[in-house]
């Protein structure tokens, strides 16, 4: 349920999603197990409308991969994904379409996801024309203006008829969530939105962001930049190794972590209070492989208050002791 009693929008539960590795021709002829990639183990989220959740972890922690399996672009092994509260994890790819105007992704890279060839109208418009939306050319037209005043592109005027070579690095993204937003949807995907992007442009992209959020969009926002979410989500869920080890509101995550893992990541954001001095915690040892996924607790072989017990134990999401109903944390010494 979302903070105001109502049924999220979108309801993730134990969403698991694993890649086969390839066998080489030794491998196959010594009959050797096949490999898999853990790249999503049991994760559980909520996005309501008008909430802005933050899914926060380092490279290669399985974010983009939850965020596509969210979509249907990648099909999970288990689990379910509800949206609108209706199931979609194994609905076909006929029966999605219609919904998959209510669900839009923007991508990391606004120079990639972006036709060179096409111009501003045209790649906002590409969409109704996929759906089938719009009853006329004029009518379409009139949405195209729409949607880029809506990303903050104004007048629209100035950008209809320009390449993406023509526009800035910002120019670009706001283009790209323009097209998201043409059809209107009610939940947007932002995959590190704002990570290609320069610092000054930054601020303008995720206010943008937090305005649709604030107009009923339900947001879920992938990104690796910790003191963004702080800055603008309303629930942060920090994700390690493809789960899922903290999860709260903004508020009670940054000021009370109750994960290492998550004390590390905000120990090294920089305090607003120069005068302030943080002692960064630097995590040993690198990320484990995906493949081999450590016994116990997954983070123990990095974390710095590791027990023995850690080794053995896979501690499941739960609320410590003096934190609130929605504050949890996996970890047997939260």
């Amino acid at each position: 349920m979302s903070a105001n009693g109502s049924a999220p929008l979108l309801d993730v539960r134990d969403l698991v999603v694993r890649y086969p590795v390839p066998r080489g021709l030794v491998a196959s002829f010594a009959r050797r197990p096949k490999d898999t990639v853990h790249a999503v183990e049991g994760v559980t989220l909520s996005v309501a409308a008008g909430e802005l959740l933050a899914l926060v972890g380092e490279s290669g922690c399985g974010k983009t991969t939850t965020a596509h399996a969210v979509l249907r672009l990648v099909e999970p092994d288990a689990g379910s994904i509800r949206f609108g509260g209706r199931d979609i994890t194994r609905l076909s790819a006929r029966a999605l379409r219609p919904l998959r105007r209510e669900m839009q992704l923007v991508y990391q890279d606004p120079y990639e996801s972006l036709d060179p060839r096409l111009r501003v109208r045209a790649a906002v418009e590409e969409p109704l024309l996929i759906h089938g939306v719009g009853a006329s050319k004029s009518d379409r037209l009139e949405r195209v203006r729409d949607a880029l005043e809506k990303a903050e592109l104004s007048p629209p005027e100035l950008f209809l008829q320009r390449y993406p070579h023509e526009l800035s690095g910002g120019q670009r993204q706001r283009v790209a969530i323009a097209a998201g937003l043409v059809l209107e949807p009610k939940l947007l995907v932002a995959d590190e939105p704002v990570s290609m992007l320069d610092v000054s442009v930054r601020a303008g992209v995720l206010l943008l962001l937090d305005r649709l959020r604030r107009e009923g969009l339900g947001i879920l926002m992938i990104t690796h930049d910790l003191s963004t979410a702080a800055r603008f989500a309303d629930r942060i869920a920090v994700m390690y190794l493809g789960r899922i080890v903290e999860e709260g509101a903004t508020r009670d995550v940054v000021q009370q972590p109750r994960h290492p893992y998550t004390r590390a990541l905000l120990s090294v954001v920089p305090s607003r209070d120069p005068r302030e001095r943080r002692e960064p915690q630097i995590l040993r040892g690198e990320t484990p492989d995906a493949v081999r996924i450590p016994s116990g607790c997954r983070f123990h072989p990095r974390c710095p208050i590791a027990i023995d017990d850690c080794k053995r134990i896979d501690p499941e999401l739960r609320s410590p002791a003096g934190a609130a109903a929605t504050h949890r944390a996996a970890c047997i010494r939260a």
